[in-house]
């Protein structure tokens, strides 16, 4: 038997006017002239992005989703070098600690998926030093929600450069440049394109990162269809976390676009990977990336209601035996 519980990402589809990751253009910074006032700005934009992201996690507990992907674009223009000077965190501590407050309350696993300029295996140090100027700000964001940051950020690995062997390696060599406190942040996801499933593990295993599999990807891109023997090692990468195994779950837009995600999870796709690993660990944390976000979460929940070896726990947990 094992216990599933499903999330979503960073957005819902059912409330309005409740998008945590409104912007500002650097360019829009630059036309405002007074510098204070544009500060002001942003922090206004961070300050209603974080109340948004409140929302978010009410609905979610509301509806007994306990697994929910934070937007990376809570403050806007964070990392900009002309903003080098913006102490961004100064005024947001009220609002994230309101969400501290909510999280203390309502036990959910939330985390980060920073977006494809973070690349820990380039060979341009300045790429390398903004990628971890990025991981830090994730790290402070998650202090200030009062969440261990231990295993909340997944990353893709990057880029092939042409040699993907010798990037594997880059991304080990450039490992030794990462804080301890941020390696022990992240986690590492095959790709659709570059770096499949035994290229994670790789890494995984020789870094002791957890692996994130992603069951899209792996049938987008990989070197041998059965994923099902190297499932053991995927679980074997998290046992020295204090959460769960996690995966994602997307599926094809079509045959011709099957690396693009679609609006709702194919349920038989999903039960495929299911009846494969159920049994094999305890928990699962699948998070859903479709299109329709939460609404994609909630039809999910209703196809998976035809299927008699689901026993719900609630609107969004269930025990497959």
């Amino acid at each position: 038997m094992t216990i599933v519980r499903l999330g979503y990402v960073a957005m819902s589809m059912n409330l309005q006017n409740c998008s945590p990751s409104k912007t500002m253009t650097f360019t829009q910074f630059e036309k405002i002239k007074d510098r204070e006032a544009a500060i002001a700005k942003l922090e206004k934009i961070a300050k209603n992005n974080i109340a948004n992201c409140l929302r978010l996690l009410k609905h979610s507990v509301a509806n007994d989703v306990r697994f929910f992907r934070l937007s990376s674009k809570l403050i806007p223009l964070a990392n900009h070098d002309e903003l080098h000077d913006w102490h961004y965190m100064n005024n947001l501590y009220d609002g994230l600690g309101e969400i501290a407050d909510f999280l203390d309350a309502h036990q959910m696993r939330v985390d980060f998926h920073p977006d494809h300029f973070v690349v820990l295996n380039s060979s341009n140090s300045e790429i390398v030093k903004m990628s971890l100027k990025t991981l830090r700000m994730h790290e402070q964001l998650l202090k200030g929600m009062r969440i261990n940051p231990e295993h909340r950020c997944v990353l893709h690995i990057g880029g092939a450069y042409d040699d993907k062997e010798k990037a594997l390696e880059q991304f080990i060599h450039n490992w030794g440049l990462v804080p301890v406190s941020l390696q022990k942040m992240l986690m590492l996801e095959n790709d659709d394109t570059t770096f499949n499933m035994n290229d994670a593990l790789y890494l995984c295993e020789k870094l002791g990162v957890p692996h994130v599999f992603d069951y899209h990807h792996h049938l987008a891109y990989h070197d041998e269809s059965d994923w099902e023997q190297h499932w053991g090692r995927v679980v074997n990468t998290w046992e020295g976390s204090r959460l769960p195994v996690k995966m994602h779950i997307s599926s094809p837009k079509n045959e011709k676009e099957f690396r693009a995600h679609s609006d709702y999870i194919d349920v038989q796709m999903f039960m495929d990977f299911l009846t494969s690993i159920k049994g094999s660990v305890n928990r699962v944390d699948c998070m859903i990336e479709a299109k329709q976000k939460d609404n994609a979460l909630f039809q999910l929940v209703h196809d998976l209601k035809k299927y008699g070896e689901i026993k719900w726990i609630d609107k969004a947990s269930f025990e497959i035996d």
